[in-house]
């Protein structure tokens, strides 16, 4: 019997890639335990940008319309129990231990990876719960992710896609949004994020709604919770897929509607254009890709016109950090680089000197505690890319605060 922490590390000690795609190890790993998935109701959302963001306006729509509701994302920024919640609350860590070692003794025949694991813990805590729906993110593209093992779900939700994970997904956006439709499934309503023509081309070939921006103008008159432009496609795409949700169940119109305006308003979801500190300002955002990184550029020059910042940056080695930085350049006053905690980061040196190769002061900072320090009274100081970096960051600042 392992305690707590040591069902965490062995999960997360687990394989990155297993030995399978995902969908066929979790569908042996479910068919062992009796299929528990069967019967649970869910809206499935796949993407490249803005999946986090549109789980949390869902989560937060359906719960606002009085049902209870199992949320599953990736990764986590703090705890590992945020990646499992019903009616917006973490998995507690005690079914943790008890699920994780209910999981760990069994012999599924395969090579589980640590998302698998979290997976399939999520699904058999949603059905313990009794939840009416549940809201998953796919991990990694979705034809072969795990969570495509789960049958059909009652609507999918298809966030903006983009270049990231290209040696798995593909080298073209043709490529990737393949990988990505493959979450949509004949007689399911499908809702689709603006897209670029190469994708949307592909994503046209099923029947779908595309958010427009009429759809988007709506939201901004509700008054998102979540800062940022980028939001409103994202909070569009959650209200046409709680229209298509709970239309399916059975909801009136305007009790329907009340639920998705009180839910995008009131929506949270951190590390995304969350500030942290006004005073000195500290701002952190998870945008680690170049279409990310656009989409916060265009934020911030939105929200404070002609003004310049102080970036703080931290990314993995595969990622298309080059473009991020070209991003950034118009906006910088400097950078200061960090190493986030991972075997796949790179190095703080490295990306410093990259960027001083454009011509902007660069310099490499050893602690990510140090970062802390950083801001200064009457500028903006902006934190941004990878996840474990800002999960870092954020461990730390409330940890001292």
């Amino acid at each position: 019997m392992y305690n707590y922490q040591e069902v965490i590390d062995k999960i997360e000690n687990s394989r990155r890639f297993g030995n399978l795609p995902g969908v066929e190890v979790t569908k042996r790993m479910l068919a062992t335990l009796g299929n528990p998935q069967d019967g649970l109701a869910f809206i499935h959302v796949a993407g490249t940008n803005g999946k986090g963001s549109t789980c949390a306006f869902l989560t937060n729509i359906l719960a606002k319309a009085g049902l209870k509701c199992g949320c599953f994302t990736s990764p986590h920024l703090i705890h590992f129990e945020e990646r499992i919640t019903v009616d917006q609350q973490m998995i507690p860590k005690e079914v943790v231990t008890r699920l994780g070692n209910e999981l760990l003794s069994i012999d599924f025949g395969v090579t589980p990876t640590m998302f698998d694991y979290c997976l399939v813990m999520a699904v058999l805590y949603f059905k313990e719960c009794g939840c009416n729906v549940a809201v998953m993110e796919t991990g990694l593209g979705g034809r072969l992710d795990s969570t495509n093992a789960l049958g059909n779900p009652m609507v999918a939700v298809i966030t903006r896609i983009g270049y990231d994970h290209m040696a798995i997904l593909g080298n073209t956006l043709t490529e990737i949004a393949s990988e990505k439709a493959g979450i949509l499934k004949e007689n399911v309503p499908a809702i689709f994020a603006p897209q670029d023509d190469e994708a949307l081309a592909v994503l046209q070939k099923h029947p779908g709604t595309l958010v427009s921006s009429e759809d988007m103008e709506k939201v901004a008159f509700m008054k998102p919770g979540l800062m940022g432009e980028y939001q409103l496609e994202n909070g569009a795409a959650a209200m046409l897929a709680a229209q298509k949700f709970l239309s399916r169940i059975g909801f009136d119109e305007e009790r329907a509607d009340a639920a998705i305006e009180a839910g995008i308003h009131t929506a949270i979801w951190k590390g995304r254009m969350e500030i942290l500190s006004r005073e000195p300002y500290l701002m952190v955002d998870g945008a680690h890709n170049s279409n990310g990184i656009h989409a916060l550029k265009t934020s911030l020059m939105k929200l404070y016109p002609d003004e310049k910042f102080h970036f703080v940056m931290g990314v993995m080695a595969d990622k298309d950090y080059e473009k991020m930085i070209e991003e950034l350049l118009s906006l910088a006053i400097d950078f200061v680089t960090v190493t986030p905690e991972s075997s796949r980061a790179l190095q703080a040196e490295s990306l410093a000197e990259k960027i001083r190769s454009q011509g902007i002061p660069a310099r490499s900072m050893a602690s990510v505690a140090d970062v802390l320090t950083l801001p200064r009274v009457g500028e903006k100081t902006i934190a941004l890319g990878s996840l474990y970096f800002i999960g870092e960051l954020e461990a730390l600042y409330y940890g001292n605060t």
